[in-house]
């Protein structure tokens, strides 16, 4: 995964909230798509009308499980990216159109520019969710979460790109893994099935929490 793209993001006060409007979302979501395209050699056309559905749909399912941030905060900000990852893989708002052919792409390392070239609208979704949750972490708790090494390998792109094709649910689970989480495979979008909320619901004080969903 490329972090660069991160200090943008992360320049911007309170990031968590300001994602959740769509004016916010819509410039953010459009800015990493120019900084990735420009990096890899690549031209995004963004579809207005496919991300405003991919934000509100979000939003939507957001609005039913907001309850459990308050369960385990750190964990739930990865939760709400996976959700987002989910709706944009859905939604499919980017497209390239246009590849700098003539220039080698420019990247991390060489794995991450078979990743782009393999598929670059995954990248830009699955990249911008990392990059959001690495600049969040940073602003709410100091430190963001370490990247797997499976996220630098092409074979789990290739497994993650088909298994999203059938069911989007799966892109939770892929940014679990790519994060170092545990991945739920059986209900991935089901905030009830993550072992961080499963351990915190177990507390006196959440509870009650769970019984009401």
């Amino acid at each position: 995964m490329d972090l660069r793209f991160k200090d943008e993001l992360a320049l911007m006060p309170d990031l968590r909230h300001r994602l959740r409007r769509l004016r916010w979302f819509r410039l953010t979501f459009r800015s990493h798509a120019r900084l990735v395209g420009s990096t890899y050699g690549l031209r995004f056309e963004i579809d207005d009308a496919r991300l405003t559905k991919a934000f509100l749909d979000w939003v939507e399912t957001m609005e039913k499980r907001k309850d459990f941030a308050k369960v385990d905060r750190a964990d739930f900000v990865i939760f709400a990216a996976g959700l987002v990852l989910r709706e944009l893989i859905r939604q499919e708002p980017a497209k390239v159109v246009e590849r700098a052919l003539q220039q080698p792409l420019v990247s991390a390392g060489p794995e991450m520019a078979e990743i782009v070239e393999f598929w670059p609208e995954g990248f830009l979704y699955t990249n911008f969710c990392v990059s959001a949750i690495a600049a969040i972490y940073e602003q709410e708790f100091g430190e963001a979460p370490a990247i797997d090494k499976c996220a630098d390998d092409l074979r789990t792109w290739w497994s993650y790109r088909e298994n999203v094709s059938e069911m989007p649910a799966y892109a939770v689970a892929f940014l679990d893994r790519f994060l170092g989480g545990e991945p739920n495979w059986l209900l991935p979008d089901d905030p009830h099935s993550r072992p961080a909320i499963v351990e915190a619901l177990e507390t006196p004080d959440h509870r009650r929490l769970a019984y009401r969903h």
